[in-house]
């Protein structure tokens, strides 16, 4: 790739994030050195790497390869036979037990786990935890090697702490005994390895032994007794003994990691390879980007794509397609809305797809494989552009006119600017024209209406623009497809104070064909705005659409299942009817066979007859519908639309929906059966009224209201898409209905989002006193979309 594109689309400042995810220097090293490829077989395979260590941290979290260091250097020492130091083997064991993390982080843990093109990296890893564990053994640091590394340096060591104690204890015999009125201060001090004690100058006489030095005034003589000579040098040849174990331990240690060169060296570069994919992975995931499409036919579809190095927060998605119906796209627009933006995150989308990496757009978008991309980007806008900024701009598209193919994207960001505007028109026409036959996937951003008018009368050529909102003077950053810009000066230069007889005089000097064109402009951004707001309003639709469709479908499934419960439950009593009937006629054959054939008195046979006779009547009366008659009897006046009443006959309760007709029928809706009962068959229940007359009212009918809204409130109100104002204003009202219509909760749809809608909501109820308490759904009933609100 063309190094001076790479660094005009900001791609080095893409590396440099990649390198700050990973977690080891060999890894950091892979990510600087990363560059997009052309072949379509690589990028497919750095891309599925990437995607499947994006699920691995999704799923277990980031793979950290700390302490895998460098250590090729140490492996060609063993190879000739070297032996290692202690921080040498430690490096090694750092990298053993990183390849241990990294072999237990690749296993699969469930059966649920799928495996994936990193599979093979992790199998690959060798451990080789009898080493490491042989090397934490015996090294504790760099400085320092265990008692317990050998039995010989453990016995030296004690050795040597047993020579110390009576070093000590000869020389503390002598600090504090005869000689403590020579020495210059009552304490042992080293001089060298040599332990020794301080005497006075005057004294030298009078302590027999080797002096090792004095102080920097000649006053004290640091003096070794020769009570304690021999004891120092056995110490001394005890610390030579240490020392000679110590190599004898790491060339044992040395000679057992020779004997796994290959798999050490193998394990540092899966390690390494496996830091650069999971580097590429976490950046995916900080960046919320998804894999992209890739197709050798140069066509490009960015859905809601976001630049990278833009603030999350604010950045506007754009939408670009390429090289499907037209090849060459010219975006026009005013300065600072987003023009050079959407140029570069063209540009740099496809860099960072060629280069294995995912992109931050929506799932599906699409990239062509490209040989090279060519950009001629300025960093500076600059309203007085001089011949020399004009002069290094066409250098550098001469020099790309001279290399690009078929297979090269070109990006232009104000082409033909610095110059004559009617000469840097034509100019930047005739490049495009070039680069437009030759079928060269190309975008270029211009204030030129020439421009704009080029790509309405050529085919494969497309108009874009910049949405710019007139009335706040701001960029949308919204990119539009098909519909070219306006430079809207005259407007802006009004909105800022700019005196009408100006922009008039301004109007008159341009040609009838220039107003006539951006009239034009003015009338398709009009359209496109009530297009726009149509298609809301029908999304709109279509969405309380799906709603009604599914509440309904809710509702018929459950009065399915009712009416199946009842039809079971009937049949299930008629089965118990006929066993009863079918027992009773057993018993009464069985008693005239008996009376037959015995002398039976006929008052007997008639006391045995009445008996059957009751208990058929019982049967008849427990199993037959007992009607209760009303309390009191009611006339057609009586009933009100949204009375609330009960249906003797079907022990259930209700509202009327009707007024009663001329045969004395209302409808009345019971819960989600709606049925036309008589009114004789009807008792109006008395409610509690829900609101009550001031104590110094009379409590007449006027100082009561039934409720009747129990019905018609649904149990959940839908507040997607509206403002927190909007929402807390629907709200509101929603609530007080569904307190008056005694519905003990309901649920509060206002999605996730930034969680401002939400806050909102929380803040608004956490005011409310018939509210008891609040609190987001569970998982899977909405999660922290939804809250659910119980009242008093």
């Amino acid at each position: 790739m063309n190094q001076k594109t790479l660094n005009k689309l900001e791609y080095n400042k893409i590396i440099e994030l990649l390198a700050q995810q990973a977690t080891c220097p060999g890894g950091e090293r892979a990510c600087r050195a990363l560059k997009p490829s052309a072949d379509l077989t690589a990028i497919e395979t750095a891309q599925a790497e990437t995607e499947a260590a994006f699920s691995r941290i999704v799923r277990k979290g980031k793979l950290s390869l700390s302490g895998c260091y460098p250590v090729s250097d140490s492996l060609k020492r063993l190879e000739i036979g070297g032996t290692l130091g202690a921080g040498e083997l430690l490096r090694i064991c750092k990298l053993l037990s990183a390849a241990n993390r990294a072999k237990s982080y690749g296993r699969h843990e469930t059966t649920d786990d799928l495996a994936d093109c990193l599979d093979p990296y992790f199998e690959q890893i060798e451990p080789l935890t009898v080493l490491s564990s042989e090397i934490e053994r015996c090294i504790i640091s760099e400085e320092e090697i265990s008692d317990d590394a050998s039995p010989a340096l453990k016995q030296i060591r004690r050795q040597i702490g047993l020579a110390n104690d009576r070093i000590h204890s000869t020389l503390t015999s002598l600090v504090n005994g005869s000689m403590r009125s020579y020495l210059q201060d009552a304490l042992i001090t080293m001089r060298g390895d040599r332990y020794c004690i301080p005497v006075k100058a005057e004294y030298r006489s009078q302590v027999p032994g080797m002096i090792h030095d004095q102080s920097a005034t000649g006053s004290t003589l640091f003096i070794e007794p020769m009570s304690v000579v021999k004891l120092n040098n056995d110490l001394k040849e005890l610390y030579g003994k240490e020392q000679e174990e110590i190599q004898v331990i790491l060339a044992s240690l040395s000679a057992a990691a020779a004997e796994h060169i290959d798999a050490i060296r193998a394990d540092y570069q899966i390690m390494t390879t496996l830091d650069f994919i999971f580097a590429k992975g976490s950046l995916a995931l900080s960046m919320n980007a998804s894999r992209p499409v890739f197709n050798q036919d140069r066509r490009i579809h960015i859905r809601e794509g976001r630049h990278p190095l833009l603030d999350r927060k604010k950045v506007v998605p754009i939408t670009v397609t390429l090289g499907d119906t037209f090849d060459l796209l010219i975006i026009t627009g005013p300065n600072t809305g987003g023009k050079t933006v959407s140029l570069k995150t063209v540009g740099l989308f496809t860099l960072m797809g060629q280069a294995g990496l995912h992109i931050p757009a929506l799932d599906r978008s699409e990239l062509g494989v490209f040989e090279n991309v060519y950009a001629d980007i300025g960093d500076e806008q600059s309203i007085e552009q001089s011949l020399s900024t004009f002069s290094s701009h066409m250098t550098n598209i001469v020099s790309f006119l001279k290399m690009v193919t078929p297979s090269s994207l070109v990006l232009f960001d104000e082409l033909g600017a610095g110059t004559d505007p009617t000469e840097g028109a034509a100019l930047a026409i005739a490049i495009l024209s070039h680069l437009h036959r030759q079928g060269i996937r190309t975008m270029a951003t211009t204030h030129y209406s020439e421009l704009k008018v080029f790509a309405l009368s050529e085919k494969g050529v497309e108009n874009a623009s910049c949405e710019f909102d007139v009335e706040t003077l701001r960029p949308t950053y919204r990119l539009l497809i098909g519909i070219p810009g306006k430079s809207n000066a005259f407007a802006i230069s009004s909105k800022l104070g700019l005196p009408d007889y100006i922009i008039e005089d301004a109007r008159r000097q341009l040609s009838s064909q220039d107003e006539s064109f951006e009239d034009i402009l003015s009338n398709l951004e009009q359209s496109r705005r009530t297009i726009a707001r149509e298609q809301e309003e029908i999304a709109a639709y279509k969405r309380e659409l799906e709603k009604l469709k599914s509440e309904a479908k809710q509702k018929q499934e459950k009065l399915d299942a009712q009416r199946e419960r009842i039809i079971n439950e009937a049949n299930e009593k008629a089965r118990t009817i006929l066993q009863e009937a079918k027992d009773v006629a057993d018993e009464t054959m069985k008693n005239f066979r008996r009376f037959g054939k015995e002398n039976i008195s006929a008052s007997e046979m008639e006391k045995e007859r009445e008996r059957l006779r009751r208990k058929i009547a019982a049967s008849e009366s427990g199993n037959s519908l007992q009607t209760r008659k009303p309390a009191k009897v009611h006339k057609p006046g009586d009933f009100k639309l949204g009375e609330s009443v009960r249906v003797l006959s079907m022990n259930l309760n209700g509202t009327v929906t009707s007024l009663p007709d001329s045969r004395g029928n209302v409808t009345v809706q019971m819960g989600i059966l709606r049925s036309q009962v008589n009114i004789s068959d009807l008792e109006i229940i008395e409610e509690k009224p829900v609101y009550t007359a001031a104590k110094n009212r009379r409590n007449t009918s006027q100082g009561k209201m039934k409720m009747g809204k129990s019905l018609s409130v649904s149990p959940e109100i839908n507040l997607l898409g509206n403002t927190v104002d909007e929402a807390i204003a629907k709200l509101d009202k929603y609530l007080d209905d569904a307190y008056l219509a005694h519905i003990n909760q309901v649920r509060i749809v206002h999605g996730k989002g930034t969680g401002a809608l939400r806050n909102g909501i929380h803040n608004y109820l956490r005011r409310q006193k018939h509210v008891k308490n609040y609190h987001l759904a569970a998982f899977g009933e909405g999660d922290a979309g939804v809250t659910i609100v119980e009242f008093k």
